[in-house]
């Protein structure tokens, strides 16, 4: 396959990518409103990736996994990142919810600064007031200044949350650079499985699952085979096209997102969220080369002898 084929078939892979998370909100707020809890959902749904994985990958994991330290927070990060967002977005506004979970490159800022000693560019600083701006218009209600808390909800708490552990993971990821992605695939679908089944042992809800009906199962192993699907084809996108065209491109999950939950569930955007949006946006169009690592210091050479 010559290049520009590549390239085009890396360009449909990233906005596949982009429509299924664009998308995946609708399937998570239809099983919890079916009585299957986000819980239940993620749980079985990542155990399917992984048995999946397992298939799909298994020449590479019979020659190339290995335990690494580094495993562990990426495990607990990217599970929480990806259990939190669909937790988020199964009971909360799909793009007050996605919004918040895009101000990740705000985030990065300030963990790229603390544990790689990275410092801020020109650009960097655009990022930071787009985001920040895009975040007090999104967020700001009337009454904010009299003590009115600006996320009023779980979903928005979750999205936030998600969005900090999301970028946390990337900074760190970048310590794993030699681990193989369908390895540090395993993690994240590891982690999402044990978020879910922690919550269910939390809450003594391990019954939850035997209650569930034969097309709700239908349902878990689609969602499965789907995020492993996405997992495979996002990875070859990110092999081909440069990081700042994936962002670009993938920035179409917003425009998914809006018009699904526009047409599904009736959801509108007021005008400060749109605005909000589009400054939110734009930063993450900016976020490439945010960050530069500082020169060390050179010390002043010795005066001569006398």
């Amino acid at each position: 396959m010559d290049l520009v084929k590549q390239k085009r078939l890396a360009v449909l892979c990233a906005m596949t990518s982009a429509l299924v998370w664009g998308l995946m909100w609708f399937p998570f707020r239809h099983m919890a409103e079916a009585g299957v809890s986000t819980a239940t959902t993620s749980l079985m749904v990542y155990l399917v990736s992984i048995a999946l994985g397992g298939v799909v990958f298994f020449d590479t994991y019979r020659r190339q996994l290995r335990f690494e330290r580094v495993l562990v927070p990426l495990t607990l990060l990217y599970g929480w990142c990806n259990f939190s967002y669909t937790w988020a977005v199964s009971e909360g506004q799909v793009m007050r919810v996605l919004l918040l979970f895009y101000l990740s490159p705000l985030w990065t800022v300030f963990f790229s600064s603390l544990l790689l000693h990275e410092r801020l560019t020109r650009r960097g600083w655009q990022v930071v007031a787009m985001s920040l701006t895009g975040c007090a218009v999104i967020l700001y209600r009337p009454g904010l200044f009299d003590g009115a808390l600006p996320l009023s909800t779980r979903a928005e708490w979750l999205a936030l949350s998600g969005g900090v552990a999301f970028a946390l993971g990337n900074v760190i990821s970048r310590q794993a650079q030699g681990l193989p992605v369908p390895v540090k695939s395993a993690s994240v679908w590891l982690g999402v499985a044990g978020f879910g089944l922690g919550a269910l042992l939390v809450r003594g809800d391990l019954a939850e699952i035997g209650a569930v009906t034969g097309w709700q199962w239908l349902v878990l192993l689609a969602l499965g085979a789907t995020l492993l699907a996405t997992s495979v084809i996002s990875m070859h996108g990110l092999t081909i096209l440069p990081a700042t065209q994936v962002m670009t491109l993938m920035l179409m999950e917003l425009v998914f997102a809006a018009l699904s939950a526009y047409f599904l569930a009736g959801e509108r955007m007021s005008l400060s969220e749109w605005a909000g949006g589009a400054l939110i946006g734009g930063a993450s169009l900016l976020s490439g080369g945010m960050t530069e690592k500082r020169r060390p210091t050179v010390p002043a050479p010795a005066p001569p002898a006398a």
